[in-house]
């Protein structure tokens, strides 16, 4: 058990030193010996974990799917009882964090067209990204409002789910005020399915 919580700490920190290379200088200009050098390992090392570049940003990718995802959940449970707070902070995370992320945002924009390698890796998961994120927002709203009309409540979260990703291609307003009115519109929402 030991060697491989081991072997994947070996894992992480090598993704951590490709997503920190990444973020820096675009995927395009990581090599494999550079993230051996920022990982504190060998050349060899990093192919021995991933085969190929390839096989490292699809580690890369994968990662931050998780991550991304997982935030969106424990946000939403932070809010367990209010329907506004809950989505004005989901929604206000996403947009900031895709803001700040170059990687989430070519993940939840499908971003296409680049010369970027990692771009197949991160937009082949976009589809995956909003069904997740729209079940995340399903189930928390199931939670909260749990007498609503199902098939009401799942189109009001796919919804904001793609309108949140609308502000995220084209933003017109400040983080602040573009969440506040999607909060507000996913309480009409959910409220709404909650009353059919």
């Amino acid at each position: 058990m030991g060697e491989s919580r081991d072997a994947m700490r070996l894992r992480d920190t090598i993704v951590d030193a490709a997503r920190t290379l990444t973020v820096a200088a675009g995927w395009d200009s990581v090599r494999m010996g550079a993230v051996a050098t920022a990982a504190g390992v060998s050349r060899q090392t990093v192919y021995n974990e991933f085969g190929s570049k390839a096989g490292l940003a699809e580690a890369l990718a994968r990662r931050e799917v998780d991550r991304f995802v997982s935030d969106v959940r424990t946000t939403l449970r932070e809010h367990r009882d209010d329907v506004r707070a809950g989505a004005y902070a989901a929604i206000s995370h996403t947009l900031t964090e895709a803001a700040g992320n170059p990687l989430i945002k070519a993940i939840l924009t499908s971003a296409r067209g680049g010369s970027d390698e990692l771009l197949p890796y991160l937009t082949t998961r976009s589809e995956l990204v909003l069904a997740e994120s729209t079940g995340a927002l399903l189930e928390w709203a199931d939670t909260v409002v749990p007498d609503a009309d199902p098939a009401a409540l799942a189109f009001a979260a796919d919804s904001i789910v793609r309108l949140v990703v609308s502000h995220i291609v084209l933003p017109r307003s400040p983080v602040d005020q573009t969440a506040t009115a999607l909060a507000d519109l996913a309480l009409h929402l959910f409220l709404h399915a909650a009353t059919r």
